[in-house]
């Protein structure tokens, strides 16, 4: 709104209305304005909560400190939701096709989500939604975000060349094709120029290649944003772990996005060009406010719980980010934790299964899972886990930062992997 109203200003001449035209101005201005709703408005959302007796759930896991969570505020995702989107309405280009697909994001998985509170707080019990219906509800917005980037002309991307030195055989600079292309193309690390195109594995097709590499890119798309989504999900189980780890991934992609939105900083990191995605940029930045914010009162001891209303969404929102800005490969790295976290349950699932219909008696591997339960839980004899350690229980607030450590030093790694080919 306010995006549009300065464009009118600079029209007529006002003086400094043209700040609204830089990307820098715009994203600081959404960090702030989301970091205020955040802490200013999220306050009387957490007491209104309250009021309503939207308290979470809690089963006995025999884990220390677990059952003085009873009755704290869920659902406290509608704080990050909406300290995201009133920046992103306010500043935000409106017009701008990766733009409006965030938003159907951001709007899309946090209604998702709050089906799913709701139902658990209706039931008074931890079974919400079917997981049939989230997943059918992840897999629609994949299909929404990757037909959208097919099929729109406002979607392309500029290829980039090397020129080498025939002497030196050393990178003499980057050059940029002329014209704008669609194409089923993205980012990897450890290769030249950094470019793959899922075309070139349905090559069998023929005249169809191309189509065939959009199908497949449409098919990644589904993984991803299902996978990371599930896998927030899963990590958002102890104070200000996942609105850490996720303000880490998030501030990584913002500064990608950047780098990718301008001509000059792709030419340095020899990556493609991505006309018109430094709009996400001001959403990358509305939603790392919303994030900081949040954790202001969601750190431990947590005043609220985010509850599915916010970790399916933080989940798909950064999905949707790595998946337009064509960095969706580089997702299991930079969101390892949340992978993790999905795997180790998947492992200890399929061992329990698997020993108790050879024995008779299941068996895990970990104490407990998600793997952050793991180490908040202390080991004994008779625990039928394979891998006991630690065998003392780790402090909750020591766990999640070495976490957000371990996400940091991820987020970095990312980056060198780009300029490792």
């Amino acid at each position: 709104m306010l995006y549009y109203l300065f464009k009118y200003l600079t029209e007529i001449g006002v003086p400094g209305a043209r700040l609204m035209d830089y990307i820098t101005f715009r994203s600081g201005v959404a960090v702030v304005l989301s970091l205020f709703i955040a802490m200013v408005f999220g306050r009387k959302i957490i007491e209104r909560l309250q009021m309503m007796q939207v308290g979470e759930i809690i089963r006995n896991l025999g884990l220390e400190g677990q059952m003085k969570k009873t009755g704290t505020p869920t659902m406290g995702g509608i704080i990050i939701i909406v300290a995201t989107l009133v920046p992103c309405l306010l500043i935000g280009n409106l017009s701008n096709i990766y733009m409006l697909l965030m938003i159907i994001a951001t709007v899309w998985l946090g209604s998702l989500g709050f089906a799913d509170d709701y139902l658990k707080i209706k039931r008074h019990n931890k079974d919400g939604m079917s997981g049939k219906f989230k997943i059918v509800g992840q897999v629609g917005l994949g299909l929404i975000v990757g037909l959208t980037m097919m099929l729109s002309d406002d979607i392309v991307i500029r290829q980039n060349h090397e020129v080498v030195n025939a002497t030196s055989q050393e990178v003499e600079q980057v050059i940029y094709e002329s014209q704008n292309i669609k194409a089923p193309q993205t980012t990897i690390p450890f290769v030249k120029e950094n470019n793959f195109d899922y075309a070139w594995l349905t090559q069998w097709m023929g005249d169809n290649a191309e189509t065939g590499g959009w199908i497949l890119f449409i098919i990644v798309t589904i993984f991803v944003i299902t996978a990371t989504s599930n896998g927030a999900n899963l990590t958002d189980g102890l104070d200000g772990l996942a609105t850490g780890c996720s303000a880490i991934i998030a501030v990584a992609l913002a500064i990608m996005a950047y780098l990718g939105g301008s001509i000059i900083y792709s030419s340095y990191l020899n990556i493609m060009y991505i006309p018109g995605s430094e709009e996400l940029v001001v959403f990358s930045s509305a939603f790392i406010g919303a994030l900081v914010g949040f954790l202001w009162y969601n750190a431990y001891p947590a005043q609220v719980f985010m509850g599915d209303t916010g970790s399916l969404t933080l989940g798909g929102i950064i999905a949707v980010l790595a998946i337009l800005i064509h960095k969706e490969l580089l997702i299991p790295l930079l969101c390892a934790i949340f992978f993790v976290e999905d795997v180790s349950v998947m492992i200890q699932v399929a061992y329990f299964k698997y020993t108790k219909k050879r024995t008779g008696e299941g068996k895990r591997v970990f104490k407990m899972t998600p793997l952050h339960h793991h180490f908040q839980k202390a080991g004994n004899a008779g625990i039928s886990a394979l891998i006991q350690r630690p065998l003392q229980a780790i402090p909750e607030s020591k766990i999640v930062t070495r976490f957000w450590i371990i996400g940091i030093l991820l987020a970095v790694t990312t980056f060198v992997t780009l300029k490792i080919r």
